[in-house]
């Protein structure tokens, strides 16, 4: 198990190769598809965006409603590829983490290694597990998106797995190409 500090720095991401496991430690922020579309406008309008995406991790997630005492509720992955027409555009302002589930797009990929970044898989079906390693969640964007606005995530030893890295890995396909 590989631990991660956020924000990512160049030289932790180019160590991290498809299949390592890792664990992340620091903020991350949730966004899903109708909140990638409102930061996309904004870069297209040439706004700032509601923060800084400079060597940060989204998670494409929309948790449930905390239970009392519990800082978030269950907190599992979203299938990446409904940020797909997205991606780039945040990527090139530099975002250097995405975590989700399922295979991206070939754009998205090349994006990753143009950017210097990485796509992690969360575990799906492991919500409940996941929403443990969130330490505190504060919404910081477009609240009126219920789960899918903005989150700041504190979190503690977050669990997942590299799928495609910097020098265009994908742990899929390996997998596919394994297999025959």
């Amino acid at each position: 198990m590989i631990k991660l500090t956020t924000p990512l720095r160049d030289e932790d991401i180019k160590k991290l190769k498809s299949g390592d496991a890792v664990s992340i430690t620091g903020v991350i922020y949730t966004a899903r598809d109708a909140a990638h579309a409102r930061l996309v406008k904004l870069l297209e309008e040439g706004k700032e965006l509601p923060f800084d995406v400079k060597g940060q991790i989204i998670y494409y997630a929309g948790p449930t409603p905390a239970k009392p005492g519990q800082p978030i509720g269950s907190c599992g992955p979203t299938t990446s590829y409904r940020m797909d027409s997205y991606s780039s555009a945040i990527l090139d302002q530099g975002l250097k983490g995405m975590i989700g589930k399922g295979a991206r797009d070939q754009k998205v990929k090349d994006s990753i290694v143009k950017n210097g970044a990485i796509y992690f898989a969360a575990v799906g079906g492991a919500a409940a597990l996941i929403a443990k390693s969130v330490k505190s969640s504060e919404i910081i964007a477009y609240e009126d998106l219920g789960a899918e606005a903005i989150r700041r995530l504190e979190v503690v030893d977050f669990p997942a797995i590299v799928i495609n890295d910097c020098e265009g890995n994908d742990l899929y396909e390996i997998a596919r190409n394994s297999s025959k």
